[in-house]
């Protein structure tokens, strides 16, 4: 999978998803590092590195996000079953990143 392909699945997962299970990380996560809570939108202004480079906008280097779980689809190779795969994420607030030049 190419890196614009990557990017733009990785975006569309996050403005689809239905799950709140992230938000108390999120809101807790950002408000530690200064952010306001009313500045704190996930769906809207959290993201994570991929879906901000598919939304024309670059992490800073150095910018530490906050850890979050992702249920990704996966489908198993032998008997072709679909099922969820958990992996951890990171996810970056807008004030942590620039528009792509």
């Amino acid at each position: 999978m190419d890196k614009v392909t990557l990017s733009k699945e990785s975006l569309s997962r996050a403005k689809n998803g239905d799950s709140l299970a992230n938000y108390p990380a999120i809101f807790q996560g950002f408000a530690a590092k200064g952010i306001n809570a009313n500045d704190i939108k996930p769906r809207e202004n959290v993201f994570t590195y991929n879906a901000w480079k598919a939304l024309g906008r670059q992490v800073r280097k150095g910018e530490n996000g906050v850890r979050v779980v992702t249920w990704i689809p996966a489908k198993d190779s032998d008997s072709e079953n679909s099922f969820m795969l958990c992996k951890h994420s990171t996810v970056f607030h807008v004030s942590q990143t620039d528009p792509i030049q």
